[in-house]
């Protein structure tokens, strides 16, 4: 089946600015991105991948200051290291 060519008019700002980034942050064309929620919307594109593996650690950080400690110590650069 030929693919069909769609020209969208009057366009708000806001709407191209958000499509844009987000297209970006998908690191995909434009074009690319509005067929894939074109696809979606219509009911015939596959749905988004949800992940789920890690929901048990939601909410479950507890603050270790001997932790965060050592944490600290290990991010400190010594310049040497990088002569």
């Amino acid at each position: 089946m030929k693919a069909k060519q769609y020209t969208i008019r009057n366009v708000p700002s806001a709407v191209d600015k958000a499509l844009r980034k987000k297209a970006m942050e998908k690191r995909t064309s434009v074009n690319s991105f509005l067929l894939g929620v074109l696809e979606r919307e219509a009911g015939v594109g596959a749905p988004p991948a949800e992940h789920h593996d890690l929901d048990f650690l939601v909410g479950s950080w507890v603050s270790d200051p001997e932790t965060d400690r050592v944490l600290d110590e290990q991010r400190k650069l010594d310049r040497r290291d990088w002569e």
